[in-house]
């Protein structure tokens, strides 16, 4: 092919001519081996005021991943158009390799291959650039990938056990493949204690169901403990994520272990307790177990005197895996000493940067007797009639020792009136300090509420360990589908393991100390629920527990505490406070802690704060206008810029998707500044500081110059009426071809009619219109 005629080729062609054969050629299989156009991440959902959106300029898409086998990915190809240089790529695929954890990196133009090696032999280059015809063969990088992730010979086949093929697609995203081949690998090397990190809402059960299915299928393992601590999550994964083990899967229950199965979900209190009797886990062998999962290790499997601990030790032989969001480090307690350094770290930085998890806003709200404290005058009297102790209380005693009703009235009106003024029926859960807490804001918000609460009794419940019907109501609480319950207030009960995946509000009125349960808590907003519209979740802080955001710990690695030494005492049974993340709910009222009630002295919010999550993660206070600003520059680098390219448009739809890209959705920006403004006005006003013209005020210029006269009467009918609906609708609205079809036109004629007739063909009406929008935006683009 002639040179010229090769650069004139888009990177698709250059794909489809060039590299794909070249790989082929190269021994890899289309059909199995060869991923074209892989989406790794979507990208970023950005957050300001009440508005959302995809930043798709950040979503990262590999040209090529080649596997080995299904699930196991070993390099990456990308792919440049014949106007770049060969190695134009490289640094881009490196991205995405570092992300796979793959040693091969490749870059080519359709001329050659640059190749990226991170393995690379005594006396051999990391970076070298290979013929068209030299691409590696499978054989070669799967041998270099074995090399890079340590992989023994012997172990092969362990470590690629196919993975379980969901019969709707679903498969794996590529940090779950990463997390189940790493602990493949580490059990395939032989280690039997292993640490899994996921923030909640990356998936964590269905990582583990895909360990467990490859392991037991390759009969490394035979039978399985997956142990929780909570009823609601043993179900769960029974109907979901391990459906597949159908027959040989079981819940422990009746207090009894039922040889008869493979797969067994346990509680540990179905499985333990304070009597030899109630220990059922020793009515079978020490080596009953070939694998456990602790779930939610956090929750104190770590520590020399837990239940779960005694059952760890009696099954030692067995393999044993913890998986947590959150690795609990303490100088009680520390899962990595037990389990050792993660296998795997999939943090919730990472998962909101990549757009798999919903980011948050940050709500802070100061209340006055919270910051300045208050002091009640000499001989007060509670609602009991007894004498309040003269001192000065603050925000730690709010609740937990002083309870001011007006406090807990002007909390619950902010909390509804958030809600009314967004979603009504978005769902809530609002922490607080204990049940009593958790009952008196129940009763609170239904007051507020009004007739909401009246059409539904369920609309606000308490959902705390001591209450049957709140606990009923929890299934319905976490179901999509499910209206009510809409808001739950709790104290500990809801703060890990609940899958809510519509959950959009967070409230805090509960003094949180302990990284670990700020991080849980948390937790339970962070999942994208797309099919329900929810994107981002806010946190609404009455108790500065967001203060923890700007902590190194909040999405660092946590540090090892805890050094077991000989004769160390077992944890306390009531540590410090802040180390006390892990009370079970219905022992959390505080045992002879003596409240007192006063209704009577007011409560008001001295001030608010909104802050949204940054791109690097930290909390920034920054409007959606200024946001949008910011962005738009990187795009148009001058208001000159910006117009040139605008009047060279042919579809100025095109620019404000490139726009989206970035985040920004104009018609959410509209609702800010006006909606009675076009698209263009509103880039130029927001980012370039231009007095802005409505759309009207546009179409009133255009018609006054009178430029239709060079048309006949139909034409110029057609284009007064496609002024009218700029005016009404934006420039998007005129450029649709659909709009012919629509009244007023459709009595003028057929589109066909009106676009060959009136106007002499198609590209007669297409010049009509890009005139028609040079002369709405005349002024500036003559300027």
């Amino acid at each position: 092919m002639d040179p010229k005629d090769k650069k004139a080729l888009s990177e698709i062609d250059i794909c489809d001519l060039f590299i794909t054969p070249a790989i082929k050629d190269a021994g890899w299989d289309q059909m199995k081996q060869i991923r074209r156009e892989v989406t790794l991440t979507p990208g970023p959902v950005i957050v300001r005021g009440n508005m959302s959106a995809r930043n798709k300029k950040k979503k990262k898409f590999a040209d090529y991943v080649l596997l080995w086998e299904p699930g196991v990915p070993v390099a990456i190809v990308e792919a440049k158009d014949n106007t770049h240089t060969v190695s134009h790529g490289m640094q881009q695929a490196l991205g995405y390799a570092d992300i796979l954890q793959v040693p091969s990196a490749l870059s080519s133009n359709g001329d050659a291959f640059a190749s990226h090696n991170k393995v690379p032999g005594p006396g051999e280059d990391i970076e070298t650039q290979l013929p068209l015809n030299a691409f590696p063969p499978p054989e070669g990088l799967w041998k270099r990938y074995k090399s890079y992730r340590n992989i023994e010979d012997q172990n092969e086949g362990l470590v690629l056990q196919p993975y379980h093929i969901d019969s709707s697609g679903k498969e794996p995203r590529y940090y779950q493949t990463e997390a189940i081949n790493r602990t493949m690998e580490a059990i395939a090397r032989g280690d039997k204690r292993l640490l899994l990190v996921m923030a909640t809402g990356t998936g964590k059960t269905y990582t583990t169901f895909q360990i467990i299915w490859r392991l037991w299928k390759a009969k490394a393992v035979k039978r399985v403990l997956f142990l929780v601590d909570r009823n609601i999550l043993a179900d769960q994964t029974r109907v979901n994520d391990f459906k597949p083990f159908g027959s040989v899967m079981t819940k422990i229950k009746n207090r009894k272990i039922d040889p008869a199965y493979e797969i067994h979900l346990g509680l540990y209190q179905a499985l333990t307790g304070p009597n030899e009797e109630d220990k059922i886990y020793k009515t079978v062998s020490r080596d009953f177990f070939d694998l456990i999962i602790i779930d939610e290790c956090h929750r104190g499997s770590a520590a020399d005197d837990s239940a779960w601990r005694e059952i760890l030790e009696y099954f030692s032989g067995a393999i044993q895996l913890g998986l947590t969001a959150t690795p609990k480090e303490t100088k009680y307690v520390s899962n990595i000493t037990y389990f050792g350094e993660p296998v795997y770290t999939y943090s919730l930085k990472q998962g909101i940067e990549d757009g798999f998890l919903a980011p948050y806003k940050v709500v802070r709200i100061y209340i006055d007797k919270d910051i300045d404290g208050w002091t009640p005058p000499p001989g007060m009297k509670d609602d009991l009639g007894q004498e309040i102790e003269g001192r000065t209380y603050t925000q730690q005693d709010m609740d937990r020792i002083l309870i001011l009703n007006q406090r807990t009235k002007l909390v619950a009106k902010r909390v509804v009136d958030l809600l009314k003024a967004t979603d009504p029926f978005a769902k809530t859960i609002v922490f607080c300090e204990d049940i009593d807490h958790a009952e008196r804001m129940r009763a609170a918000i239904v007051n507020v509420a009004g007739q909401l609460a009246i059409d539904n009794p369920k609309y606000v419940m308490r959902i705390t360990g001591d209450s049957v019907e709140g606990k009923a109501e929890l299934d319905n609480f976490i179901d999509p589908e499910s209206t009510y319950p809409v808001i739950a207030t709790t104290s500990e009960l809801m703060s890990t393991g609940v899958d809510a995946k519509t959950c959009k509000l967070i409230v805090l009125d509960k003094s949180i100390n302990s990284m670990t349960a700020f991080k849980q808590i948390i937790g339970r907003g962070t999942r994208i629920d797309e099919e329900h519209n929810k994107y981002f979740f806010t946190v609404m802080d009455f108790k500065k527990a967001t203060e923890l955001f700007r902590d190194p710990d909040f999405d660092g690695d946590p540090p090892v505490i805890y050094e077991p030494k000989d004769g160390d005492p077992p944890e306390p049974p009531d540590p410090p406070p802040g180390e006390d993340e892990d009370v079970i709910e219905g022992d959390d009222e505080s045992e002879g802690t003596k409240k007192i009630y006063v209704s009577g002295v007011p409560a008001k919010i001295l001030a608010e704060r909104i802050e949204y999550i940054g791109p690097d993660g930290s909390l920034i206070t920054e409007s959606y206008k200024d946001f949008t600003r910011k962005q738009i520059k990187t795009e148009f680098t001058s208001l000159d810029n910006f117009l040139r390219r605008w009047s060279s448009a042919k579809k100025k739809q095109t620019l404000i998707e490139l726009l989206e890209e970035h985040g920004i959705i104009l018609d959410n920006l509209a609702e800010e500044i006006g909606t009675d403004y076009g698209d263009f006005d509103l880039i130029c006003h927001i980012a370039f500081d231009q007095p802005p013209l409505t759309r009207r005020e546009r179409a009133n210029n255009v018609k006054k110059r009178n430029y239709f006269t060079k048309y006949g009467d139909q034409a110029r009918a057609v284009l007064d009426a496609l002024l009218d609906k700029y005016a009404d609708e934006g420039i998007r609205t005129i450029e649709n071809p659909k709009i012919l079809k629509l009244r007023p036109f459709s009595d003028m004629g057929t589109p066909i009619e009106i676009i060959n007739t009136v106007f002499g063909g198609k590209s007669n009406y297409e010049n009509a219109i890009q005139e028609l929008e040079n002369e709405l935006y005349y002024q500036e683009q003559s300027a």
